[in-house]
């Protein structure tokens, strides 16, 4: 990153410290002289008191006054000399006679007020000065005056120290910042990367969250303002992964919605051509055939009847055809409800084989049933039934040649399902018929489907059912017939 925090820190952190050195030499330059003469006046001064107090007692040749005198002159890096008033000498803290010479004369230079300085301090006893010295030239600070009634003194500190002082001061300083700046930045390097890390997987965070994986969390933890945050992001994660989660089932139900609609529109438009089709032809035989009789065509009794019998035969089917479509919308729209149960599959198709039993007779077919006595499935019983309904009335309807039907529950224990087939021999289905058989209203053969009442919606009744089941179903041509089959769970 060029932006990154730990450069922008270590940047600052190198631009303070030099700020800091810049700031330490100019103000070292500029006032510690000045600070160090206002130290030596103190140490005059309190050097001067000491002399004030001893000579007032008398001792100040004692060599306890000494003593301590030589002390405070050698701490304070001082030179002391004290003469009377006829000159004589009284005491001096320096053993070289050549620095001696050169404080008798200095002395002598002020009290002859020759000496050129700056005046820095004055009282009724003493004077302070800045000032260089006449035979060596050194600048230093000084103090001369009486001490008692006939002792004159000079005290002195020299200034050259200061310079010196300053300019160790100075290279010190740039060498201990260099120090700080190499250990600072080793430091903040360390502090900054434990600092940044956690920001980092807070940013890889951010971005993997508005992508939308909301399995990513923060796990650096801790109790700082950035583990805080962290814990923020993981329950902001969680939260919007839970919002989202609503907001897509909200949308998956309204899309449900807007389906269910636009196919009960499709349905709706497509029953009521089906439904106009369909009721055309009986609604005329029944419109004719009903004139016919209020005309009074026929006066033949058996005629009249078989008038009111084609009225009633056509007003049935309508019946028939119109209940069969409201089961399927229903079947359809989901709107009817599935009840779930055991029962024996094997009872339920020799119920519905006796009670077709005349219509069997009738017809002269040969129906089997092929199963062990008894099966077990789960399902709807009522609409299994319907199903079985469906398939044997599709099979008398179509049965020809060797007029046999058979129905065969083979079950298959590995897969725990029951497949039921119902055969009837006679002619195939042609192979573009195959994927239409299930459609509403669709007939094979108009013809013989009207001749035994038929209106195209029993496989479609079959398929609905089998839907709502989640079951499989379909039809297979044989050589010498068809079968149609669906399937049931065992457990």
């Amino acid at each position: 990153m060029k932006q990154s925090i730990r450069k922008q820190i270590a940047v600052i952190f190198i631009a303070v410290v030099s700020l800091v050195l810049v700031i330490s030499i100019i103000l070292n330059s500029s006032f510690l002289g000045s600070f160090y003469v206002s130290h030596k006046q103190a140490n005059l001064i309190r050097v001067y008191n000491q002399m004030s107090r001893a000579e007032k007692k008398g001792m100040l040749t004692s060599q306890s006054t000494i003593d301590k005198l030589n002390q405070e002159v050698e701490v304070g890096n001082l030179s002391l000399v004290v003469i009377n008033s006829d000159g004589s000498d009284v005491m001096s803290t320096t053993q070289n006679p050549k620095k001696t010479q050169e404080l008798y004369g200095q002395l002598m230079g002020y009290i002859l007020n020759r000496n050129q300085g700056k005046l820095m301090k004055e009282s009724s006893d003493y004077a302070i000065y800045r000032a260089a010295d006449v035979m060596s030239g050194q600048e230093y600070v000084e103090m001369w005056g009486k001490l008692g009634e006939d002792k004159i003194f000079l005290l002195r500190s020299p200034l050259e120290s200061i310079r010196e002082s300053v300019a160790i001061s100075n290279e010190f300083s740039v060498y201990t910042t260099l120090v700080v700046l190499g250990l600072g930045c080793i430091v903040v390097w360390y502090f900054t990367k434990k600092i940044t890390e956690p920001i980092l997987e807070l940013t890889h965070l951010s971005k993997r969250m508005a992508n939308l994986e909301f399995d990513a969390k923060y796990t650096s933890g801790g109790e700082n303002e950035i583990g805080i945050l962290g814990a923020n992001f993981n329950a902001m994660s969680a939260k919007l992964e839970l919002a989202i989660s609503e907001l897509k089932n909200a949308n998956y139900e309204l899309l449900k919605d807007i389906e269910k609609k636009e196919k009960a529109e499709v349905m709706r438009t497509e029953f009521i051509g089906n439904i106009s089709h369909e009721l055309k032809t009986p609604i005329a035989l029944i419109q004719g055939y009903a004139e016919g009789l209020k005309e009074g065509i026929s006066e033949d009794p058996k005629s009249r009847e078989y008038y009111c019998d084609v009225i009633l035969d056509e007003a049935n089917k309508m019946n028939q055809m119109v209940k069969n479509l409201l089961s399927l919308n229903e079947l359809e729209f989901g709107e009817d409800k599935i009840m779930f149960e055991r029962f024996n599959i094997v009872e339920l198709i020799e119920g519905v084989v006796q009670s077709n039993q005349i219509r069997v007779q009738q017809q002269e077919v040969d129906i089997k049933v092929w199963s062990e006595e008894v099966v077990y499935v789960w399902g709807d019983e009522y609409k299994v039934e319907l199903v079985i309904r469906n398939y044997l009335s599709n099979a008398l309807n179509h049965v020809k040649n060797e007029n046999r039907i058979e129905i065969l529950v083979d079950t298959d224990e590995e897969k725990e399902k029951a497949r039921i087939t119902v055969f009837n021999t006679g002619d195939c289905i042609l192979e573009e018929d195959l994927e239409h058989i299930w459609n509403k209203f669709y007939k094979v053969d108009k013809a013989r489907t009207r001749a035994y009442g038929g209106n195209g919606i029993g496989l479609s009744i079959v398929k609905a059912i089998m839907k709502s089941f989640q079951q499989e179903y379909g039809v297979v041509n044989y050589e010498n017939g068809v079968a149609f089959w669906f399937e049931l769970d065992l457990k």
